[in-house]
């Protein structure tokens, strides 16, 4: 048996150096860091990996929009799957409202009243929403009409990235660098209800089964197949569902605070994903349990150094 490796700490160390002082440990939750960053820095530097990037929860107001936004940039994500919730959140910075710092402590009837809502610390106004449906609604009103009949969500958030001007925004990078963003569970959320709202007075067809066939066409097309998971959902069993026509991708990292007791998707192992033929070994996987707005940036930071 190997021993446990203690971590040495110098001045000025590099994310990448922490990380490795980490995975040498080999056990417990450092362990599991510092493998989950050699397995990303794999993904990243290996030719002939297709990465996706699932997201969860709420990262982009929790602060991880400009992580997301220079991974796809600098071509490191090849496919993103998303909630409906994180692209609206990355919608409405990009129309200048902005993210606030509160408290888990808050008294929400007082913030009720003066329209702002709350996620755990988090506030945003009201406004931001109202801002979004105005601009939304136009802006998909400039998506010509036949296109809109039958339209994945995969091509109405490229639709849309393609006219948002901010240069930080998750959506007008992605468009710029082609890489889908794919969003099964688009109508459960802001934007899905404000969508709805425009297609009881104009034309607009979501099919979920175009953005089956993207997907399950970048599987397909892969050499090698990474994916990086962060919180769970349907963004995580969409992604890993698709790579089962492949046998499962080759390698994958987890990030999730869910426990796998409940039997829930979100706090399911990766290896029992293997059980599905959703992921290949146990080797090249690691379920890294953290917050991810801690656990991602230094892990990319790490991948990246």
């Amino acid at each position: 048996m190997k021993k446990v490796e203690h971590i040495r700490l110098k001045r000025g160390m590099s994310a990448k150096e922490l990380a490795e002082e980490m995975r040498k440990t080999g056990v417990l939750g450092a362990g599991k860091i510092g493998k989950a960053a050699q397995l990303v820095k794999e993904m990243f530097h290996t030719p002939g990996y297709t990465v996706f990037l699932t997201i969860a929860g709420a990262l982009v107001p929790g602060g991880l929009r400009n992580v997301f936004t220079r991974l796809i940039r600098e071509g490191y994500v090849d496919a993103v799957v998303t909630t409906g919730a994180n692209m609206v959140h990355d919608m409405v910075e990009a129309l200048g409202y902005r993210h606030l710092v509160g408290t888990f402590q808050a008294e929400d009837e007082k913030l009720k009243q003066k329209e702002i809502g709350r996620i755990g610390d988090i506030y945003i106004e009201q406004k931001a929403f109202k801002g979004l449906e105005q601009w939304l609604y136009k802006t998909v009103e400039e998506i010509p009409e036949e296109k809109r009949r039958r339209i994945s969500s995969a091509e109405l958030l490229f639709e849309i990235g393609k006219r948002i001007e901010d240069e930080n925004s998750i959506l007008s990078n992605a468009a710029k660098k082609n890489v889908p963003i794919v969003c099964p569970g688009l109508v459960d959320s802001i934007a899905g209800f404000q969508l709805w709202i425009f297609s009881q007075e104009k034309p607009l067809r979501l099919d979920p089964l175009l953005d089956t066939k993207l997907l399950v066409d970048k599987v397909f097309e892969a050499e090698k197949l990474g994916i990086i998971i962060l919180g769970g959902g349907m963004p995580k069993h969409y992604a890993l569902f698709a790579s089962t026509f492949r046998g499962g991708v080759d390698m994958a990292v987890q990030i999730t605070m869910d426990r796998p007791e409940p039997g829930g998707l979100s706090g399911a192992t990766l290896e029992e994903a293997i059980s599905w033929s959703k992921v290949k070994t146990r080797e090249n996987s690691v379920t890294v349990i953290c917050d991810a707005t801690i656990a991602f940036p230094f892990i990319v930071a790490a991948a990246l150094d």
